[in-house]
């Protein structure tokens, strides 16, 4: 009789051939089902040497029958609808204990309303996020799990096997029930968002408001990834402003579109940090950059009626610029973890998940989009405090914030003053102008409020007086 597959997977795009291939090549034996069966024939044909490895199937009643029971099954196929579409399928199939994964990229809602919808059915869910595109997927990602703890168990050792190491600890966790993985995901993308945003910035500072080529920035990038920015984003931020278009001989991002895409993560990110009351100001700045970017021929006919600015850059390019770009980078680049990290313990608590942080900081340190040296660090402090409100007022990260607030506070300056939009790291910096004020603005907002709707307030000195004496509703 054949080995039975340890797991299997379904959906054989680009993300899911090469989890496979993974799969498969850690010494896991796994079946594979598309609903094309000539493309499940054309991946085993093309898998070499780990098609021993691989069971391809091409109806669902054989490929249910390959997996050991209870039966782990990987769903990467588009989200949505069809995810839903697929699980009722499996359904008639599958028996007690056998456990569906949604690896893609799913609203954590969705999570949890097929966790609702399975739960009495026998059958239990994992949300498992997954991080680090087409390479990652192949070679190494970083996985987040959402579900039971059983479940948990169940894939455990083939989750980690796959996962990226970093120092030699895989970068896969269990992180709460149900939608805990997909949310975590969820704010990693936004994250992301804000970092792009912010290279993508400091990039502009210095084409437009310092003149330099693609090339000579490219350079730039790369001297600060051999420091405290060494990070993913920013060695692909060298290598792409170094490459040159093979069709017209330009540096290649030069012959490119500003105008950005977005799939929707970095949008339910900045959601659900208002739905939790969390200020998430560089993420939610990132994400309205890039709507902005998607307004190309409004933004064509506004530069008819405006024109472009004509004001010059105040700092003088030299080393001293550049070592104020870096650390503006940096300290926006806190502000915008620090902001992640805030709307994911909110969410703990709302959906009693106890999400542990060093954990999640931890298991981006490899495989992901934004994994960096800075990650290290960000697992130290909350291995340290791991119930800290912000992690900007960690010891560590408050000397960092100290070093390195004076330069984003000049950059912003400088690039407001140029006319140069930094919507980000301006963003970054009034946050933490507003995060470390003892006394802000928002009485006045309460004094309207309670003007114009007897809204009422608090008192500084507790007196139990909730309304002033300007009568209501004038």
């Amino acid at each position: 009789m054949a080995q039975l597959a340890e797991i299997g997977l379904i959906g054989l795009g680009v993300m899911g051939s090469n989890l496979a291939l993974n799969i498969a090549e850690k010494g896991s034996r796994i079946a594979v089902f598309n609903r094309t069966p000539s493309r499940t024939r054309q991946f085993v044909s093309e898998a070499g040497a780990l098609g021993a490895n691989i069971i391809g199937c091409e109806t669902m009643e054989d490929f249910v029958a390959a997996i050991r029971t209870p039966r782990p099954i990987i769903i990467m196929i588009k989200a949505g609808e069809p995810v839903d579409q697929q699980i009722d399928a499996l359904r008639l199939l599958l028996s007690g204990g056998d456990i569906a994964i949604d690896a893609g990229n799913a609203n954590f809602r969705d999570t949890i309303a097929r966790f609702d919808r399975l739960k009495d059915s026998g059958i239990t869910f994992i949300g498992m996020g997954v991080s680090g595109g087409e390479e990652g997927a192949r070679h190494g990602p970083s996985i987040m799990v959402g579900g039971t703890e059983q479940s948990y168990t169940r894939v455990e050792k083939v989750l980690t096997s796959i996962a990226a190491r970093y120092e030699g600890d895989p970068c896969c966790a269990w992180l709460g029930e149900d939608g805990a993985g997909h949310f975590v995901k969820t704010i990693h993308n936004g994250i992301e968002y804000a970092d792009m945003q912010m290279i993508a910035e400091i990039y502009g500072i210095l084409r437009d408001g310092v003149g330099k080529p693609a090339g000579e920035i490219g350079a730039i990038f790369g001297q600060w990834n051999k420091g405290r920015l060494n990070s993913y984003l920013i060695e692909i931020t060298e290598k792409v402003l170094a490459t040159t278009d093979p069709e017209s001989g330009k540096p290649m991002v030069d012959v490119i579109l500003d105008r950005a895409g977005q799939k929707g993560t970095g949008k339910w990110s900045v959601i659900e940090a208002q739905q939790l009351g969390v200020p998430a100001t560089a993420i939610e700045a990132a994400v309205a950059a890039r709507s902005l970017s998607a307004m190309k021929t409004e933004r064509e006919a506004a530069e008819v009626i405006f024109g472009m600015p004509r004001y010059t850059f105040p700092l003088q390019d030299n080393a001293a610029l550049l070592k104020d770009l870096e650390l503006a980078l940096f300290a926006a680049k806190i502000g915008a973890y620090a902001q992640g990290f805030a709307v994911m313990a909110e969410a703990s608590r709302e959906f009693g998940w106890s999400l542990p942080m060093p954990t999640i900081a931890r298991i981006w340190r490899a495989g992901c989009i934004i994994r960096s040296q800075f990650l290290d660090e960000i697992t130290k402090a909350f291995t340290e405090q791991p119930d800290v409100a912000n992690l900007i007022v960690t010891p560590a990260f408050s000397a960092m914030v100290a070093e390195s607030m004076p330069a984003l506070r000049r950059i912003v300056a400088a690039a407001v003053t140029a006319g140069i939009p930094v919507p980000a790291l301006s963003s970054a910096l009034s946050y933490f102008d507003a995060y470390r004020q003892a006394r802000g603005t928002a009485n006045l907002i309460q004094a309207q409020r309670d003007f114009f709707g007897a809204h009422g307030f608090d008192r500084i000195d507790g007196l139990d007086r909730p309304h002033g004496p300007w009568g209501v509703g004038n």
